[in-house]
């Protein structure tokens, strides 16, 4: 499966859209105005959304970019006119959207009524073509030959009014998007991987956020310096005062208050608000407001029962970390080797990143407990296939990836003849 290589000529620069930056459209009028150019018409659609990540709690959109054929660019502030989306929805929602990783978009966009009918992922059909660089810039270079303005993609969206030049930044997101997608599309079923990318697509497609991981306190920067279990507990009710705070105010949590201050109310335990205000950062003007908040938290953990303290390691759910394998289970370590090995080699061969041909988490779980009785599996390769296609499907597998990794993982797996 050859992959093209990237051109040697340089990009032509793009700095602005062909049609100039369009309005924002913020009216219940202007937003049915645009379903019905929209509708009007033809082929798939880009789409494009823009969060205020780092800034807000909400990962919400608060600039959506929509591009079609016929019809040309609308830029779109939902703020103002969350509840009239319902003309934009029908007008959209039947058709294909082409987004540039379409994963991070999608949720916000779901959470607006806006869901597509199909999708096409530049982004991961970039991953799946085998591109080392799968930026939507790099691609546009690559395929296109043009050199995107790029510069604004972390910043406030929540900002009100938008600067001009972010809006520029914005409506060429979308520009080339479609183009894009046909490029990509070439690439695909040159490499004979159209079927596979449409499977991944119709999976990123229908595939709901994941549920908040449990116990996400842990995953405070700087938790590991931490050695007792009352430390653990006050970064714990810190931690939760401060996701309390952030979600009413819709403000990043770092933004309330850093992980580092949290850690060093954990490590100093203090008993006063004095004592709080004296630490770093808890003396700052956004945080004293709350020093009565900070310091209930560190009095709860204080007051708990030994028995209610959080243990010092967090509950493994699925298999422990992979260094600790060859100590409780070393068979299971010679099995994960010879699987990683035997995916890595077919990555190679395929040229498609190893995490995109299966779940490397997936690989960790059949690996450690997938196949029970894994030494009594009758000297069979069909069986033991059977068992790991049967693993796998039942992991989210999809029936390209078992295809390729199915006879792979058999052969690495394949228990040896006992001596």
């Amino acid at each position: 499966m050859p992959v093209a290589e990237e051109p040697e000529n340089a990009a032509e620069p793009l700095l602005v859209p062909a049609e100039g930056v369009p309005p924002v459209l913020d009216t219940a009028a202007e937003v049915a105005a645009a379903a019905a150019a929209l509708a009007a018409g033809s082929g798939p659609l880009a789409v494009d959304a823009e969060r205020a990540s780092g800034f807000r709690y909400s990962a919400r959109a608060y600039l959506i970019q929509l591009r079609r054929k016929g019809a040309g660019t609308f830029l779109i502030d939902p703020i103002p006119v969350t509840d009239a989306l319902e003309p934009l929805a029908a007008a959209i929602n039947g058709l294909e959207w082409v987004l540039h990783s379409a994963d991070q978009d999608l949720p916000g966009l779901a959470e607006l009524g806006l869901r597509p009918a199909r999708l096409f992922d530049t982004e991961l059909g970039g991953r799946l073509a085998g591109f080392e660089r799968v930026g939507l810039a790099a691609m546009v270079e690559r395929l296109l030959g043009r050199a995107l303005r790029k510069g604004h993609g972390a910043a406030d969206w929540s900002t009100r009014p938008l600067p001009d030049d972010w809006l520029n930044y914005a409506a060429l997101d979308v520009e080339l998007l479609l183009e894009l997608r046909d490029a990509v599309a070439v690439e695909l079923e040159l490499q004979g991987k159209t079927d596979w990318a449409a499977q991944e697509f119709e999976h990123i497609r229908i595939t709901e956020p994941p549920a908040p991981k449990a116990d996400r306190w842990r995953r405070t920067s700087g938790i590991h310096t931490l050695r007792r279990s009352r430390q653990l507990a006050t970064v714990r009710e810190l931690w939760n005062t401060r996701d309390a705070l952030a979600r009413a105010r819709d403000v990043a949590p770092a933004r309330i208050l850093p992980d580092a201050a949290i850690i060093a109310a954990a490590t100093a335990e203090p008993r006063s608000v004095a004592q709080l205000r004296a630490l770093p950062v808890f003396g700052g003007p956004r945080q004293r407001r709350y020093s009565r908040d900070w310091l209930g938290a560190v009095d709860r953990a204080r007051a708990l029962q030994d028995g209610e303290l959080p243990p010092l390691t967090q509950p493994f759910d699925g298999p422990p970390p992979v260094n600790r394998w060859e100590r409780r289970d070393p068979a299971a370590a010679k099995r994960l080797n010879k699987a990683r090995a035997a995916m890595g080699e077919l990555s190679t061969e395929v040229s498609i990143p190893v995490e995109n041909l299966l779940s490397p988490d997936l690989v960790r779980r059949l690996c450690w407990d997938g196949l029970p009785d894994y030494d009594r599996i009758p000297d069979s390769p069909d069986d033991l296939a059977t068992a790991i296609d049967g693993f796998l499907k039942s992991g989210g597998a999809r029936p390209w990836q078992r295809e390729l990794a199915v006879p792979r993982l058999t052969q690495a797996l394949m228990p040896q003849p006992k001596a």
